[in-house]
């Protein structure tokens, strides 16, 4: 079968094509030939060597994490799926492998798919919406009346986020440019703000949740629209020594302290709390 992997970490990462043979899967795994898989960001610091320290990979590796298709093949043990079923999935971090014709992920980590959902559609969820979900209902949890704050509510992250937050209950503010106003209200958000032409301090104050999708200056910058006690939850600032944990590698989790301790102390300075988000796999 065919499969994209990359090679090496040099200028970028380098990728290409290569043929190996169809795995079978082991116990409580599925066999899926996938029918449409997802590029983020993960993956493009993954190939540049940003995250090396933390996920090794025996190069040449094959990417990818986030993928939809029909199952093909069942484990031993698997109960909940059929062949022939559409799935969609997010592998684990430390099992990559969307990115092939057909990919063997866990149980655990996929999921039925949609009905009302095409493949392409499907794949491009998983990361995103698991995201949202662990952002908002286990970091910090949002009930009907909080007031969230998420930057860039038309990206990929902030998208999917606004209409969880909208679904919770909550008052969503958010940030576009201009040509996206629309769109934003239409996803759910209630204040809706042109970051080209304004501050939007001045419109976002006293908010319970500010959920940070652009991180360095922006991550401290976005603690001044909190109320005392408020949090946020930033996807891509400075880590914390849970990281290191999920990543499986605790003897780490005396240099994410220190990484991220200018970020915790702004936010004490602040009366706020400042979280750090990892999305794991869920197939929940």
């Amino acid at each position: 079968m065919k499969n994209y992997v990359l090679r090496s970490y040099d200028r970028g990462g380098q990728w290409g094509w290569e043929d190996r043979a169809v795995p079978d899967p082991g116990p409580g795994e599925v066999l899926v030939k996938v029918r449409a898989a997802g590029l983020n960001p993960l993956d493009r610091m993954i190939a540049e060597g940003q995250l090396k320290q933390l996920f090794s990979y025996r190069l040449p590796q094959v990417m990818g994490q986030e993928f939809a298709g029909t199952v093909e093949k069942i484990g031993a043990g698997v109960e909940k799926f059929r062949v022939g079923d559409s799935v969609f999935a997010r592998s684990d971090i430390h099992a990559l492998g969307a990115f092939a014709e057909y990919a063997v992920v866990s149980v655990k980590d996929m999921a039925p798919m949609p009905k009302k959902l095409t493949f392409a559609e499907a794949a491009s969820l998983p990361l995103v919406l698991l995201t949202a979900i662990q952002a908002l209902t286990e970091k910090v949890r949002i009930k009907p009346g909080d007031k969230v704050f998420i930057q860039g509510g038309v990206g990929g992250a902030g998208s999917v986020a606004v209409q969880v937050a909208k679904y919770l209950g909550a008052t969503v503010a958010t940030t576009v440019s201009g040509k996206n106003v629309e769109l934003a209200k239409r996803l759910g958000a209630d204040v809706v703000v042109d970051y080209k032409t304004q501050r939007y301090e001045d419109y976002v104050q006293d908010y319970d949740v500010v959920l940070d999708t652009l991180g360095k200056g922006e991550t401290v910058r976005a603690m001044s629209v909190l109320r005392p006690g408020g949090t946020v939850v930033s996807l891509v600032g400075d880590p914390d020594p849970d990281f290191a944990r999920q990543a499986g590698k605790p003897f780490l989790v005396p240099v994410m302290w220190v990484l991220g301790a200018r970020v915790r102390r702004e936010a004490r300075k602040r009366g706020v709390n400042y979280k750090f988000l990892f999305m794991r796999a869920n197939g929940e």
